[in-house]
């Protein structure tokens, strides 16, 4: 019988005689077994996709316990454009061919953020997690590490023991913005942090006064708003510091949403972008490729970290040691500045 006159469900029988490969190796190879050759993992994968193979999940998880899901924990207001989707296809790109598939449960920074974690340990209802927004002291992470539950965070942690994490070198990025603005003769610069808990606002904090102090110049950390403020407010801030008796000639932005506010705060208070201030912003979409006037910005890669997290997240499964699984993303030092 071809596969396209099958009527039947393919099972893991189906696929071992369609491949010639025993049922174990099939399985193993579905399950991303890193002992199975990649040839053999892609030609199964393959196979599979072709005669609409599904995992029996209720079956798997009686025999053995797993669920075959991740779940995404996931803050959906984002600095980022596009962060959802460009995290999202990253991760399902990783578990393509794995028998893996992702859930996404909403999460909150300002309420309880055990809760969702209290319950998928639980129930059982999922074999690993990912999370965002990772505080310095995350009591997701302790919790984890405490249920000794396979987890990946985006960002790092203070806590002494080693835990798998995937990060962006923000104090680089910060680093880099203000020698940018430096050298477009820029003297007052302005920076919209995150909230204190998080630990990436450490990491910015650090890397923007250790450039400015060093450059010299003047600067101001907005105050009474963070990134996860409503637009409006962060708008209402930047134009109180526009109108004034030194308005900054510069603004640092860690994202595109406030790059664009800032963009906006200018043209209101009569300000000249590139005559009277400048802005340099981390962006994930390619949103300023199209936006006038240019603003130099330099890309943190999400659909990159989503693999690396998902590929790492099946390596801490598999019984990988958390000291081995980090991976810290360095940005460019040049800044994208399309041309005219």
């Amino acid at each position: 019988m071809t596969d396209g006159a099958q009527t039947e469900k393919p099972t893991l029988r189906t696929l071992a005689q369609a491949t010639g490969f025993a049922v174990a190796t099939v399985s193993r190879a579905l399950s991303g077994d890193p002992r199975i050759a990649a040839k053999t993992r892609a030609t199964v994968a393959e196979a599979a996709a072709r005669m609409g193979y599904v995992p029996d999940r209720a079956a798997r998880r009686l025999r053995t316990g797993r669920t075959q899901v991740i779940t995404l924990l996931l803050h959906t207001e984002h600095e980022f454009l596009g962060f959802t989707h460009e995290l999202l296809t990253g991760i399902t790109e990783a578990l393509t061919g794995t028998g893996y598939s992702v859930t996404v449960v909403p999460d909150s920074p300002g309420g309880d953020r055990l809760a969702p974690v209290r319950t998928i340990l639980r129930n059982n209802l999922a074999d690993g997690l990912l999370f965002t927004r990772i505080e310095t002291f995350d009591p997701r992470v302790r919790l984890l590490m405490e249920a000794d539950f396979p987890f990946v965070s985006h960002g790092r942690t203070e806590f002494a023991a080693p835990h798998p994490w995937v990060d962006f070198d923000n104090e680089a990025f910060a680093r880099a913005a203000v020698a940018h603005l430096v050298a477009r003769g820029r003297r007052r610069l302005g920076l919209v942090l995150p909230g204190e808990k998080f630990t990436f606002t450490q990491h910015l904090r650090y890397g923007f006064l250790s450039a400015v102090r060093e450059a010299g110049i003047d600067h101001q950390i907005v105050a009474g708003v963070t990134l996860d403020s409503p637009r409006d407010e962060i708008a209402a801030a930047l134009t109180a510091l526009q109108r004034g008796p030194a308005p900054p000639d510069g603004y640092v932005c860690v994202g595109e949403v406030t790059a664009l506010v800032a963009l906006a705060v200018l043209a209101d208070t009569g300000a000249v972008y590139g005559l009277d201030a400048d802005i340099v912003a981390k962006r994930a979409s390619p949103i300023f490729d199209v936006i006038r006037p240019r603003i130099a910005s330099v890309r943190e890669d999400l659909r990159a970290t989503g693999q690396v997290m998902a590929e790492m997240l099946l390596r801490r499964m598999r019984g990988e040691p958390p000291e081995d699984l980090h991976r810290l993303f360095i940005p460019s030092p040049r800044f994208d500045v399309p041309g005219p």
